[in-house]
């Protein structure tokens, strides 16, 4: 099993910004991809970024291109989502997800394992 733990929303303005950590674990895998999703309420969770974590090639989802970027942490165990320009409609529940394999997915489907959730609320 993996376990993930999320950290850093809040509450901040429009124009602001926050960074998000997500620390992993438990289980290893030789290769695995993680990701950041998001759910608004009363709309279905959607993708917002992926990271490889052998080679490092993020992937995001148009709407937060530009303004959001996924990291690794040194530690093989941790990953971040700097947001920058936040704008009210980023306000979500904003989960850590992790997929073993080395294959990029935005389907939420093919991730194993999902961490409690981290709230993010961007006032206008």
């Amino acid at each position: 099993q993996v376990q993930l733990v999320e950290s850093g929303g809040g509450l901040v303005q429009a124009g602001g910004s926050l960074r998000l950590s997500c620390a992993a674990s438990g289980r290893t895998f030789s290769s695995y991809v993680m990701g950041w999703f998001r759910q608004a309420p009363g709309k279905e969770r959607e993708f917002v970024a992926a990271i490889t974590w052998g080679g490092g090639t993020t992937y995001y989802a148009d709407s937060v291109k530009g303004r959001f970027t996924i990291s690794r942490g040194n530690t093989k165990n941790t990953v971040y989502l700097q947001m920058n320009s936040l704008k009210p409609e980023d306000t979500a529940v904003y989960y850590c997800a992790a997929k073993s394999g080395s294959s990029y997915a935005n389907n939420l489907r093919r991730y194993d394992y999902w961490g409690q959730g981290t709230q993010v609320t961007v006032s206008s």
